[in-house]
């Protein structure tokens, strides 16, 4: 399994780009997995629902399973954010999984930079930026994709990804 972050300022189009990335990586047969980073309290269940009652009303942990799909969903309670490598130990084994956020975690990055946002690029200033997907042209050394090719994005983010368990021993040793 390997891993690969997208990270940009909001508005930049990371969650745009990635819907249009994900199926391009399953048309070549490749598994792939998200995991994205919220900047606040957020909520994926329907206040009234079951499981929204089981949450409030004190439970840790709420699945909710069908025939379709299911959901784990952990309330922290106070305890501490966990960091991406416990979150990647959670996930099931595919291909590649997309880290979107989490910018000071130790995985190598995608910067995704719309030039209309008006905001400067990270990459001068993050090291784990291997690449950009930009609507503009960008003057680095760095691999630079349009955002528009997904095909060149796709690829650029198979190379820059690094396999799951370099990133559990980079943050070991950042420890």
């Amino acid at each position: 399994m390997k891993v690969i972050g997208l990270a940009g300022w909001s508005g930049a189009g990371k969650t745009t780009l990635l819907s249009r990335v994900i199926p391009y990586l399953l048309g070549r047969a490749l598994r792939v997995s998200v995991i994205k980073h919220a900047h606040h309290e957020f909520d994926v269940d329907i206040p009234g629902k079951d499981s929204w009652v089981h949450r409030q009303a004190g439970a840790t942990e709420v699945l909710v399973s069908s025939t379709r799909r299911w959901a784990l969903m952990h309330e922290l309670r106070g305890a501490s954010e966990p960091r991406l490598p416990e979150l990647l130990a959670k996930m099931a084994q595919v291909d590649l999984v997309v880290v979107e956020g989490f910018k000071r975690e130790p995985v190598n990055k995608i910067e995704v930079y719309r030039a209309a946002n008006g905001k400067p690029l990270l990459f001068p200033d993050d090291p784990r930026v291997v690449g950009i997907a930009s609507d503009v042209a960008i003057e680095t050394r760095l691999p630079v994709a349009h955002l528009d090719d997904i095909e060149d994005v796709a690829e650029l983010m198979l190379r820059s990804a690094i396999p799951v368990d370099d990133v559990l021993a980079s943050a070991e040793a950042e420890s």
